[in-house]
């Protein structure tokens, strides 16, 4: 949880009018109403609030970043590089040594600023050229920004970081399909069709890399599945099969397509 009193001290390098620091600390010591009961947090941000993102990440830029720029990259033996969005990071590390001893010394440096690790996604992974062996399966992976990253093989045999959508990405969207046929399972096909289609073309749009469109596929095929049970369920025919569906011109989703064409 991110302390007031640390992140006052790291707006006030950048903000020098008193009177927007003032209001800045109001806002996060606005009372809470629940159960009758108000109480003023001394930690965090107001859930939701339209300012919270941005200060999360200043809190961080100066907990974690500067950090790591400053302290940390100068002392590795070899190249270090922190990729951080809001508050999810991986670290790269070409010497192993220099992994253990960040690893060893992060915990403590995200302690002072009452900032914790979350123990299920914290891992030391080998990745890297020197594990990656041509035709073979790589043991490790790793979860970042709704992507699946693990160590493939590309169309001329040589080493890539294969993307694939992550399982809690499929997941998520698939429940988000799964309540919007349910709610609107009284709409005409039509328009389910279209909602549908523009719910797929997000999805493609983000998760689009050229080895992804077999993953995508699948996507596609558990949303006709999840259409057709809710059209067979409003209807007193019951189940029909998929050539009988596919009769109907309506019935059908856009394919995935490749849109990005950089690994």
């Amino acid at each position: 949880m991110l302390d007031h009193d640390w992140l006052m001290r790291m707006l006030e390098l950048r903000i020098g009018d008193p009177w927007i620091l003032r209001l800045i600390r109001k806002w996060l010591g606005a009372g809470i109403l629940d159960h009758g009961q108000v109480t003023t947090p001394d930690r965090g941000t107001p859930q939701g609030g339209p300012a919270s993102p941005v200060l999360a990440n200043v809190y961080l830029h100066y907990a974690l970043d500067l950090w790591f720029e400053k302290v940390v990259r100068p002392r590795c033996e070899g190249k270090a590089t922190l990729i951080r969005f809001a508050d999810d990071f991986v670290v790269l590390f070409q010497s192993e040594e220099d992994a253990k001893r960040f690893a060893a010394a992060l915990p403590k440096r995200l302690a002072k600023f009452n900032l914790t690790l979350a123990e299920e996604k914290t891992h030391l992974l080998p990745f890297g050229r020197r594990h990656w062996r041509s035709g073979q399966s790589h043991p490790h992976y790793f979860d970042f920004l709704g992507f699946r990253h693990h160590l493939g093989t590309d169309r001329k045999g040589r080493m890539a970081v294969v993307r694939i959508p992550s399982p809690k990405s499929v997941r998520k969207f698939l429940v988000e399909v799964k309540v919007w046929l349910r709610e609107h399972r009284h709409d005409r096909p039509r328009d389910q069709q279209a909602a549908l289609a523009r719910k797929l073309g997000g999805f493609y749009q983000y998760f689009a890399l050229w080895h992804t469109t077999l993953k995508l596929h699948g996507v596609q095929r558990e949303v006709l599945k999840l259409w057709k049970r809710t059209l067979e369920r409003r209807s007193q025919r019951g189940a029909r099969t998929w050539r009988l569906w596919a009769r109907h011109p309506w019935f059908t989703l856009p394919d995935p397509k490749v849109l990005h064409r950089t690994v």
